[in-house]
């Protein structure tokens, strides 16, 4: 009985006194803290230590819906998080309403980067501005920024001081261009550090984006002649001298809106390029020259002036006349040739007047031959005088001669030694030789042993198509005696080494003129071995029947 007292005094000791209650009941919040990524959800717990609670629920601006609940807790669903707030939670008891407060932090990674460089092509010395900028991240307290100039730092930006609802961040930075920095790679790195609300660390990077810098500050210059002829091709150059990099200048020529071809080179700061130029029209033209480098593109023109001048026309009636017979030549412009030039043909005693053709008479003689004939013309074109030249060879006809300087008719040689018979003809076609000693073809190209039998005489003809000669040479192999005067033996020692060397000497002087001559025409050639056979046997035949 004292009990039930006891207990029923104690029910009305509390119903006087409602600020126990109050007292008593606890209301808290899961979790704590709130750190929900931009557009996502949170699930909120609310709950009481009120043993028989009454109404109760949570306030936000955040779409909620109810999960679950129980007899001293509730759990709810908030859609759609964008944006820091507060959440209210909140239980009464007994007639007494208590709440709690959550938090709510919104963050958004910085998963954009967007790197600007401004201009990507930049001139020595000029500024260029890198910016960086992220468009969407949260909270912008805890944002840093950095730009990198390859690896090492360019410049680096916290947001700790920002404050209101923004949130894009950016950063500007203006340099001024120099050459080591060409194509230097720029970037720009974002970190989120979220650790201070109990987050993690994000980063985000973007795009590398590289620098060029470039100095072109001189205009190429062309180097072409100012006249150029039809038909003949002509190089045309076009040379920048300060420019960077000047691997990377571009050429393109063109030759009155026709696209040349160019070959470039480069070496340091310099860069160059030429072209093969070959007009087909006359007249006034021009020639462009355009160099571009990165955003940079330079054009420079110069006119040029082609006219039409071919060789003059050289005539010679005959090219191969006989000795003795005359000679024609004429010299006239070209009909191509605008004006007419002036004449001038080597030998005639006056200049012919302009448009006017020279002529030459004169009787060939045998030194003619080989001699060049010369037509000369001279053109003024744009107050610079052009001159041409046209030449052709003369070749003078004649028969063979065996000429004592050549062919001498009394020659000595020395006993033992080797020797050859010394015989050069004259005459044009060049001769054939034949010497018979014997009866024998002697070969004249081959050293003979000098023997006391070969004494003798040795029979030879030249002979070409105008006709031939015969001579007789005595030759005679003298040998060193006993008793011989010593005078008498210093002088057969000095002959027969004269005699020696003479015959080599001519043999040597003999073959390239022999050679010069076997080049010139067909009608000039030598007869042919079959012909020099027949000739030597019928030579031999002679010379037996004379005794030669």
């Amino acid at each position: 009985m004292k009990m039930l007292l006891l207990g029923i005094w104690i029910l009305l000791a509390l119903m006087s006194c409602p600020g126990t209650t109050e007292e008593l009941f606890e209301v808290s919040v899961w979790p704590p803290r709130a750190l929900v990524e931009f557009g996502q959800s949170l699930t909120v717990n609310c709950s009481t230590t009120c043993p028989d609670p009454g109404p109760s629920g949570v306030e936000t601006s955040f779409k909620k819906s109810q999960l679950g609940k129980g007899p001293q807790w509730k759990e709810f669903l908030l859609e759609g998080v964008t944006e820091n707030s507060v959440l209210q939670c909140f239980f009464s008891c007994a007639g007494v309403q208590k709440d709690t407060t959550l938090p709510i932090t919104i963050y958004q990674p910085p998963e954009q980067v967007i790197l600007d460089l401004q201009p990507e092509w930049v001139a020595m010395e000029e500024a260029f501005t890198v910016t960086c900028h992220v468009p969407s991240v949260a909270p912008l307290q805890n944002l840093i920024l950095t730009l990198l100039q390859d690896d090492q730092e360019l410049y680096r930006k916290d947001f700790t001081s920002l404050s209101g609802p923004s949130q894009s961040a950016e950063v500007t930075v203006n340099v001024r261009a120099q050459r080591e920095s060409d194509r230097s790679n720029f970037s720009c790195h974002a970190e989120l550090d979220l650790s201070p609300q109990g987050g993690g660390l994000f980063h985000g990077r973007s795009a590398t984006k590289e620098l060029r810098i470039f100095e072109f500050s001189q205009s190429p210059q062309i180097g072409v002649s100012s006249l150029l002829e039809v038909g003949v091709a002509e190089t045309m150059n076009c040379e920048v001298a300060r420019v960077f990099p000047a691997q990377e200048a571009v050429f393109r020529m063109f030759f009155e809106g026709q696209e040349l071809s160019p070959f470039s080179s480069w070496k340091g700061d310099a860069a160059w390029a030429s072209a093969t130029v070959q007009a087909m029209e006359t007249g006034d033209q021009e020639l462009t020259c355009l160099v571009s480098l990165g955003p940079v593109e330079q054009k420079v023109r110069t006119p040029v002036h082609v006219y039409s001048f071919p060789p003059p026309v050289l005539e010679v009636e005959d090219a191969y006349p006989l000795a003795g017979t005359d000679v024609n030549v004429t010299c006239s412009g070209h009909a191509l040739t605008s004006p007419s030039p002036t004449l001038r043909l080597w030998g005639a005693s006056n200049l012919s007047a302009p448009g006017e053709p020279a002529w030459l008479q004169f009787t060939a003689r045998e030194e003619d031959d080989g001699r060049n004939l010369s037509c000369e013309a001279t053109l003024e074109v744009q107050g610079q005088r052009l001159l041409k030249t046209t030449e052709i060879q003369l070749h003078v006809l004649y028969k063979p001669r065996l000429e004592e300087s050549g062919c001498p008719g009394n020659q000595i040689w020395v006993e033992g030694m080797d020797q050859m018979l010394a015989c050069i003809p004259e005459g044009n076609p060049a001769p054939a030789l034949v010497c018979i000693w014997n009866g024998m073809i002697i070969d004249l190209d081959v050293p003979q042993k000098a023997t006391q039998n070969r004494t003798g005489t040795y029979c030879c003809t030249a002979t070409n198509q105008l006709g031939s000669v015969s001579k007789d040479i005595a030759v005679v192999v003298q040998g060193l005696r006993e008793g011989i005067d010593p005078s008498t033996i210093f002088v057969i020692i000095i002959c027969a080494l004269g005699k020696a060397v003479i015959p080599i000497a001519l043999y040597l002087n003999y073959q390239p003129c022999k050679r010069n001559r076997r080049k010139r025409a067909s009608r000039q050639r030598e007869l042919s071995r079959d012909e020099e056979s027949q000739f030597a046997d019928i030579k031999a035949e002679e010379c037996n029947s004379h005794h030669c």
